[in-house]
């Protein structure tokens, strides 16, 4: 399963940092570094709710594995999507479906984020599964 070779090289990565301004630095640098989401994305319609910063998050089917874009208004917020579209993207909806967000203790994000941002962290969370949940509904379906 190659989502848990992203989630071991991500761990594998932060804990080459010794304190969380370091990490901070490097959750933006991912930030910087995802792709490009082209404007006519960033719709109403992939907006997350409960996020306090502007987020966007769209998924296509390709191949049965899904593809996520994101980005945000929010330099930290887009380093914390980029993180998750980096574990979650390229998977088959099971696979996203059975790989609950642990990694995100493991690497120390959940407690040292604001109770705004853990919250928009767990809204994000929730919008990728809800995107594995449709897309795996579709294909059983055989409507993908």
């Amino acid at each position: 399963m190659e989502i848990n070779h992203r989630i071991d090289e991500l761990k594998s990565e932060f804990s080459q940092f010794s304190d969380w301004e370091d990490k901070y630095k490097h959750i933006i640098s991912l930030g910087k570094a995802l792709v490009e989401m082209p404007e006519e994305l960033k719709t109403e319609e992939n907006k997350v709710k409960g996020c306090q910063s502007q987020v966007w998050l769209h998924a296509d089917l390709k191949d049965g594995k899904i593809i996520f874009q994101a980005d945000s208004d929010a330099a930290i917020v887009k380093g914390i999507v980029s993180v998750l579209v980096r574990v979650y993207s390229n998977a088959t909806p099971e696979e996203v479906l059975a790989t609950k967000p642990e990694f995100l203790d493991e690497i120390g994000l959940r407690q040292h984020l604001s109770m705004s941002r853990a919250n928009g962290l767990s809204s994000m969370v929730k919008q990728i599964s809800m995107y594995a949940l449709a897309f795996q509904t579709k294909i059983k379906m055989g409507l993908a």
